[in-house]
């Protein structure tokens, strides 16, 4: 017995050895590096490599030239302010940067994230933690007796929250593929609010960031379904007893019981991404006595009764339940209909048919067009945009 306690000591010992040597241990290259000058310098110590690659959304994949030591390296032109995501590629294989502890779970890949910035007020300083006052973000469970499950949300309360009063309430929706965290790491939602709050520039408000898939509770390996794969269209194995849109209710019952807010239609907003678009679309003609302020950011929009399939609705003509439902709601007086989207958006043409549809009846909204596709660097900026309209 008291050689096997050694062998066991020995063993732990070891395993904990091991494990702190790997910390001293690590690679001392600094990368990314931002450069004054505004360009960005990647480094990758392999010194066995044929050939080494940086991929990013900052350009196209750039091959990296070996200098002493076996450690690559690649600077990019100047870069404008932005969030930027990147991965390596060595020998044809994908990997994370070692140097950067920085990364994003998007789906079921992870890439690592950097951040550039000039100046106060530009996109780099929107979407960094900056001396300015914080809120707080939870993640809380509530009950949804419509999917009869209790179900995990993110909640963003604005700093000064602890102090009393009441607040407005945008919920913010992800896209297929996402959950109740895709809008704070990829999105940056909680430091865009804090940062446009604390110019001025937008009114304190609470923000809900649910989980829109109806056939999952929360995010992956995060409730009793375990770690599997994430996949774009939630838990595969799971079917949902009711529509994201049938139990959007539930979510804005809890938060009004549970949050300070102002339980009212003139201090409600939403708006979502991709199928959160489409999510906003559906639940605001659904719901018309809910939201005063509607957004749709490359959304998924479905003028038929079939719903979100995963790629928008091919089949544009426009049932009799929709049209009734969308004139109703116009008839509510919206105070903002906004739509967005790339020109080089995949979801482009029926958003245009939508708009066309919308023209045709009369029914007032705004629309805003940007370059790119159906890409986060996009929706960032539409939250930046629609988050300063709301509640004035």
């Amino acid at each position: 017995m008291r050689r096997l306690l050694t062998t066991l000591a020995l063993a732990l010992l070891t395993t904990g050895l091991w494990a702190q040597q790997a910390l001293f241990n690590a690679s001392n290259l600094t990368s990314p590096e931002l450069n004054t000058d505004g360009t960005v310098t990647f480094r990758l110590l392999a010194p066995k490599a044929v050939t080494v690659e940086v991929e990013g959304d900052f350009g196209h994949r750039a091959a990296m030239k070996e200098g002493k030591d076996g450690v690559w390296t690649y600077t990019t032109p100047k870069l404008e302010p932005e969030m930027y995501s990147y991965k390596f590629r060595v020998n044809g294989m994908e990997m994370l940067d070692p140097s950067n502890a920085y990364r994003c779970r998007d789906i079921a890949s992870f890439a690592n994230i950097f951040i550039v910035s000039a100046k106060q007020g530009d996109k780099g300083w929107l979407y960094s933690v900056n001396k300015v006052g914080h809120g707080n973000v939870s993640k809380v469970w509530y009950p949804s007796p419509t999917l009869k499950a209790t179900r995990r949300m993110t909640v963003y309360t604005p700093a000064g929250y602890d102090r009393g009063g009441r607040y407005p309430v945008l919920y913010l929706l992800h896209g297929a593929g996402g959950d109740e965290d895709a809008w704070t790491t990829l999105g940056r939602a909680a430091q865009i609010l804090d940062n446009l709050i604390a110019e001025g520039k937008a009114k304190p408000m609470i923000v809900v960031m649910p989980n829109g898939n109806a056939n999952c509770d929360a995010a992956p390996g995060e409730w009793d379904k375990g770690m599997y794969k994430p996949s774009f269209m939630g838990h595969n194995a799971s079917k949902p007893v009711a529509s994201t849109e049938e139990s959007f209710k539930d979510i804005v019952s809890y938060v009004d019981k549970n949050f300070r807010t102002i339980a009212n239609k003139k201090s409600r907003a939403i708006c979502g991404l991709s199928m959160g678009g489409g999510h906003s679309f559906g639940i605001s003609k659904l719901y018309p006595d809910l939201f005063n302020y509607i957004g749709l950011f490359s959304a998924a929009v479905s003028l038929n009764v079939r719903g979100f399939d995963g790629l928008g609705d091919r089949d544009q003509k426009i049932a009799p339940v929709v049209e009734q439902q969308l004139k109703t709601l116009f008839q509510k007086k919206p105070a903002l209909y906004w739509i967005a989207i790339g020109k080089d958006d995949f979801l482009y043409q029926q958003n245009k048919t939508y708009r066309e549809y919308l023209d045709q009846q009369g029914y007032p909204y705004e629309y805003v067009e940007s370059d790119g596709g159906h890409i986060w660097r996009n929706w960032r900026i539409y939250l930046t945009q629609f988050s300063q309209r709301l509640f004035k």
